[in-house]
């Protein structure tokens, strides 16, 4: 995912992109208003944004790897925090972004500049929140996996409350059931935990994620590991964290930023990065789906569609029940 393009030929590139997307505008229509969560929300008000929301992600993407990932995590605390409404997008003490727990969150910068840019040929028509479910959507087809038709007219929330947060995400010690419980909360189900995790096929995880899972001396030579973590593995995971208490590791050690069903694979492999990982293959009620789409690609995919669509319709502000922001960091007034 190397960026070729020279200086000169980026400049060239903003200006013809920039060019497109206002005759893409003004020959598909000007601003106006539609309510409702429909497929077509946008199509008289602001018929471009996803044309714009993709371009920006690709091009963020293509001089970062992690960002897929990283906007596919946002989403998943933006989530089952208060619904589908960019409230982990706002700034300030006591916000939801200052949690430690969402510390290690990134890709704000990539909702940030789509939603500029939205507002030079939209002002004040696309909401931070389905910015940032088109974004994560991007950041699979980015990444090899599939695309995805997905409704929008979702509002930004009005609260972001610090307080919301470790009730309502997964924390890497939980077992299934606990896991169970957070997504039954979300009208998620069994199927829906497994099929999500998958999110993991891309991604990064800093060493504290993981750090008793494995334990190792001062020049990194693994001294004891989790059983169900092969040792091969572990032992690569000890030279890696040995070298840096701020080190972070690729969750798919094998195909780290391709969206496919490798995660599945090194479940059964031993080589689950996590503990919430390994748990899915060691219980008997999420081992039948690891193995499932660990086999089936196609099948994994199909589930993944489904269940996106799930987790991206989570708790949406309707029409009167949130605002669409002016700057996504920061609630209206």
């Amino acid at each position: 995912m190397e960026n070729n393009i020279s200086v000169l030929g980026k400049e060239n590139y903003l200006q013809k992109t920039t060019l497109f997307h206002v005759l893409l505008i003004f020959v598909l229509g000007f601003p106006s208003f539609t309510h409702g969560f429909s497929m077509e929300f946008y199509a008289f008000s602001c018929p471009g944004v996803e044309f714009i929301v993709r371009d920006t992600v690709r091009s963020a993407a293509s001089t970062d790897p992690t960002i897929p990932g990283k906007l596919l995590r946002l989403l998943f605390h933006d989530c089952f925090v208060e619904g589908c409404d960019a409230s982990v997008l706002v700034k300030g003490d006591g916000t939801e972004r200052a949690d430690p727990a969402n510390a290690s969150l990134g890709g704000f910068e990539v909702i940030e500049t789509a939603k500029r840019e939205l507002e030079l040929f939209c002002p004040g028509t696309v909401s931070c929140a389905d910015i940032l479910a088109l974004a994560a959507r991007d950041a699979v087809v980015m990444s090899g996996g599939p695309d995805i038709q997905m409704p929008t007219g979702r509002q930004d929330g009005m609260v972001s409350a610090i307080s919301n947060v470790r009730p309502n995400i997964i924390d890497t010690s939980f077992t299934v059931d606990d896991m169970i419980k957070i997504f039954s909360s979300k009208g998620l189900s069994l199927a829906d935990l497994v099929i999500l995790s998958g999110a993991h096929t891309i991604g990064i995880a800093h060493c504290t994620a993981f750090s008793d899972r494995i334990q190792f001396d001062s020049k990194g030579n693994l001294t004891s590991a989790d059983s169900s973590l092969d040792k091969d593995y572990a032992s690569k995971l000890a030279k890696k964290c040995a070298a840096s208490k701020s080190a972070t590791v690729n969750i798919d050690p094998n195909t780290s930023f391709s969206f496919d069903n490798q995660y599945y694979n090194n479940l059964i492999a031993k080589r689950g990065l996590l503990q919430t990982d390994s748990i899915l293959f060691d219980d008997q009620r999420t081992r039948i789906l690891v193995e499932q789409f660990a086999s089936d690609l196609n099948t994994f995919y199909e589930a993944w569609s489904e269940s996106f669509l799930k987790l991206s319709s989570i708790g949406i502000k309707a029409d009167g029940e949130g605002e669409v922001r002016q700057i996504c960091s920061r609630i209206n007034g």
